[in-house]
């Protein structure tokens, strides 16, 4: 299916595309409280309604210049349509002053002494605002348009991975010198692609963060029995490391047993402090924590062999900085050659065969299969360095290995959008 958008809107994403993105930081999602008031929300989706067009336009203005080619694969071009489409949903919904809400209830741009510039702020307190009508109903109405947005954007991951492998294909039927060496061996991607994922997927990121937040944050200001004390929209103010990580070990040793047949298979040990607590987004904290365990699992698991009497546990351990806290995955699944290091985090690099996809598995963020696609360590450590932390992984080959997830318990970096 062909879709057209007037010349028009495609000029209006080009010059978006012109200008600065506006990064936040955690500190600054939190700042709305456990119960913004409906003006301080309105305020805040003002900001949202403005910065979302300019992370979209950027991105599709991106898509249509890949290098090798890759702007022209058919998937690629459907994910340049899901940002297009919704780009254009955001610039027809009218502002809240169509709706009748009063000007001096609104947003005023203001001058930013950190960049120089004028600019809406996402957290820009107003009073009550419960006597003003016209505020919920544009509320409701912005609030649907970004949900429906966010849905349209669900298979984003998997289809840009299509993509990818539509341009492998390509290569293959021309006999491309990109796609292997002299030798024959297999090349990793190109590193104009490499460094094209890292961006776009550190931006969907951003994109999903500030939806996900603008939503829940709404949601807890028209029915407070919906949040929980500790939460602040998707961020939990006091996020207990020990019980996401009890969480994920338990939901990685499943899919492991599923994927293998195995009954129990290795056990995961917690070691440190696991009464931890800190802000942080558990959805992120234990989607990383997920891949890093399965990755261990499934190391072990074929090392040792699925009819292996007791394999070596897995250990996680937390260490707690004054700037960091550190969490430790330790296996004895073999390791990885040396050779083999610097291809760990380029996409479309994996050791598994046959792939298990979950059903359902393009509809969310956090589904995973159990190996095969290349894509787990790359977009882990971008999840750890877009609230400022990192990822780390030492090998030792015919032993194992050890990855090193630092997670910044400052709050203060800002999203560091491409």
């Amino acid at each position: 299916m062909v879709v057209k958008f007037s010349s028009a809107l495609l000029e209006q994403v080009k010059k978006l595309a012109t200008h600065p993105q506006t990064p936040v930081s955690l500190k600054q999602f939190v700042e709305f409280g456990h119960r913004p008031s409906p003006l301080t929300i309105l305020r805040g989706n003002q900001f949202v309604q403005n910065e979302l067009p300019v992370r979209l336009a950027h991105r599709v203005v991106e898509l249509e210049n890949l290098p090798h080619g890759l702007s022209d694969m058919p998937s690629i071009k459907r994910v340049k349509d899901w940002y297009t489409q919704s780009f254009e949903d955001l610039m027809n919904l009218p502002g809240p002053e169509s709706y009748g809400v009063p000007m001096k209830a609104l947003q005023q741009a203001t001058d930013d002494s950190s960049t120089g510039r004028k600019g809406l702020k996402y957290f820009n307190p107003g009073k009550n605002g419960n006597d003003i009508q016209e505020l919920d109903a544009w509320n409701a109405d912005f609030i649907k348009c970004i949900e429906r947005i966010k849905r349209r954007h669900d298979p984003t991951v998997t289809t840009v991975a299509q993509g990818v492998l539509e341009l492998k294909q390509h290569w293959q039927r021309s006999n491309s010198p990109l796609l292997k060496n002299t030798s024959g061996s297999p090349l990793p991607l190109p590193t104009a692609i490499q460094s094209f994922l890292d961006r776009f997927y550190m931006s969907r990121i951003g994109i999903r963060m500030l939806i996900g937040q603008t939503v829940a944050l709404h949601k807890s200001s028209i029915d407070r029995r919906l949040t929980r004390d500790d939460y602040v929209g998707i961020i939990c103010t006091k996020t207990n490391l020990g019980q996401v990580a009890k969480e994920a070990a338990q939901d990685a040793r499943t899919i492991c047993q599923d994927y293998y047949g195995v009954w129990g298979g290795p056990e995961i040990k917690l070691l440190g402090n696991q009464d931890v607590e800190f802000m942080y987004v558990p959805s992120h904290l234990h989607h990383m924590l997920f891949e890093l365990l399965k990755n261990s699992l499934r190391a072990v698991v074929e090392r040792y062999g699925v009819d292996c009497d007791e394999w070596p546990e897995i250990k996680l351990v937390v260490a707690e900085g004054k700037e960091d806290i550190t969490i430790k995955i330790s296996d004895e699944g073999g390791g990885i050659p040396r050779s083999g290091m610097p291809l760990i985090w380029t996409y479309m690099y994996t050791t598994a065969e046959n792939p298990l996809l979950e059903e359902g598995y393009d509809r969310s963020d956090f589904r995973a299969p159990m190996a095969g696609y290349g894509y787990g360590l790359p977009i882990t450590r971008l999840y750890a360095r877009y609230f400022g932390g990192d990822l780390r992984l030492i090998s030792m080959e015919g032993y194992g290995t050890d990855a090193y997830l630092h997670l910044s318990r400052l709050s203060d970096s800002e999203e560091p959008l491409p």
